[in-house]
């Protein structure tokens, strides 16, 4: 894994290329800028994978959101299968996401696992960072 300058993010998408199969994996924020991607992708690739989750990623709550005829929704992931393989975006409850790409042989439910503990691993270490208030004070 490399994170071509984007930052140290190797201890997130490492676990996640281990999974047997898997090829590539991003690590982007909401809005499609890259926060770290594996060796697999050049920076180009990266960026228009990126770009394009975010993408997929707001039409798929707007579908949900449709199907369900409420006004929004919150999604937990987006699975693409093609031809060329699989690939599991799921978004963190602080504005990033994950993004794998496994080929045909990959196992989807070892891929989703790990993933998602990548996810909860994200969000423990958000939470972590999070200011906090002075004793008996208020956050502004």
């Amino acid at each position: 894994m490399t994170n071509r300058d984007t930052g140290d993010t190797a201890w997130v998408l490492d676990p996640i290329l281990e999974v047997p199969h898997v090829k590539a994996a991003v690590l982007l924020t909401r809005d499609g800028l890259i926060s770290g991607f594996s060796e697999a992708l050049t920076q180009e690739s990266a960026e228009r994978v990126a770009a394009i989750t975010s993408t997929v990623q707001g039409a798929c709550r707007t579908a949900a959101a449709a199907f369900a005829d409420m006004p929004a929704a919150q999604l937990r992931q987006v699975v693409i299968e093609s031809d060329h393989g699989y690939i599991l975006v799921a978004p963190t409850d602080h504005g990033t996401c994950v993004a794998a790409y496994g080929d045909p042989e990959v196992r989807l439910d070892l891929l989703g696992h790990r993933v998602h503990s990548q996810v909860a691993r994200l969000g423990e270490k958000a939470m972590a960072a999070a200011p906090r208030a002075a004793e008996g004070g208020a956050l502004l």
